[in-house]
């Protein structure tokens, strides 16, 4: 799991709130003072020189260590490398021009001895490092005085540890419909098995739809794509909003869900709208009745509990799994749990 730490000046306006905040999302919180570097926990030694013989000491102790380092050049780099040799626990990266190179070069050469943090001061510089070299860093140490810039990281940060409740429900009606306007969604992402998107006619019950992952005689895989449907359904645009498939449009962002529930985000490369013949179909699930409707063909596959089935071949009875949202209505997409909306 990605790492979240918090160096906060201590005169801010907002220590309070902020030092609230992170004791609840924060790994550790570290606070500049005039004898150096305090960290939240105890037994963790932050150092912002290298000194090989300080660092052996305090691993001989059962210490952790922590080692700040401003990349000025190569030289720094190399410093960063031996300070993995010597089993450091973390090491903090601040790179003050050049950002994604040298991150590169550290990760490649430090992966699997050091915990590798890059310091950055807002949410956007977080994903940029979290996502270098596909690997990305182990955390990153945000340095900030503003609550909301916190909150904004922590979702980028955290986001992997979330999962999404999945449900098996019973298809009652496959039916076909004719023609209409449906999405491909292309992402800058690659999907497998089992991995896809969420779509539905109502935003309280989605059907997880495959990424068109599995090989044929006739069409060559794309795993970037999810073949979504009409452009009517919904899907989600973060775990807090749905979209409707017509808004989405490249550099934007949407989750990808695996069958154990596991999310992650995407950033859509492109949208695809043609039309095609479409297929209606209906689930029962916790005695709610939930629709979706997607393109009728072969390559469009639905995932079930133990494997997918394309649409074309569902039938009354087969289980398909769906995400079945809280209770409640949606204004412009976000949720309003108290409001009564009916969708059919």
């Amino acid at each position: 799991m990605k790492e979240l730490w918090l160096e906060t000046d201590a005169k801010t306006s907002e220590k309070t709130k902020l030092q609230k905040q992170a004791a609840e999302v924060c790994d550790v919180v570290l606070e500049e003072t005039k004898t150096g570097i305090n960290s939240s926990k105890n037994d963790l030694f932050v150092l912002t020189n290298f000194d090989p013989e300080s660092i052996a000491k305090l691993k001989r102790e059962g210490k952790k260590v922590a080692l700040k380092i401003t990349l000025k050049g190569k030289e720094d780099e190399n410093t960063a490398v031996k300070a993995a040799e010597l089993s450091t626990d973390y090491i903090i990266i601040n790179c003050l021009d050049w950002r994604v190179i040298p991150l590169e070069n550290i990760i490649a050469r430090t992966s699997g001895k050091s915990k590798l943090l890059a310091e950055v001061s807002n949410a956007e510089d977080a994903s940029l490092v979290l996502g270098t070299l596909e690997l990305g860093t182990d955390g990153v140490l945000l340095k900030t005085s503003s609550s909301d810039e916190l909150m904004k990281t922590v979702a980028i940060v955290k986001q992997q540890a979330l999962k999404l409740e999945l449900a098996a429900a019973k298809i009652v009606t496959v039916k076909q419909i004719g023609t209409g306007a449906r999405v491909c969604v292309d992402t800058c992402d690659l999907m497998t098995q089992g991995e896809g998107i969420l779509v539905g006619s109502q935003s309280a019950g989605l059907f997880l739809v495959e990424a068109e992952v599995h090989e044929n005689p006739y069409v060559a895989s794309r795993p970037f794509r999810v073949n979504a449907g009409s452009i009517s359904m919904y899907t989600l645009g973060s775990l807090q909003n749905t979209r409707y498939l017509s808004e989405l449009k490249a550099g934007e962002e949407v989750v990808i869900v695996s069958r154990e529930g596991k999310v992650r985000k995407a950033n859509v490369g492109r949208i695809k709208i043609e039309f095609r013949p479409l297929i209606l179909i209906e689930a029962e699930v916790e005695g709610k009745h939930i629709k979706t409707i997607l393109q009728n063909a072969e390559t469009i596959r639905v995932v079930t509990p133990k494997g997918s089935t394309p649409v074309t071949e569902l039938k009354v009875g087969d289980e398909v799994l769906v995400h079945v949202a809280a209770k409640g209505g949606r204004h412009f997409g976000i949720s309003v749990p108290d409001e009564t909306v009916i969708e059919r």
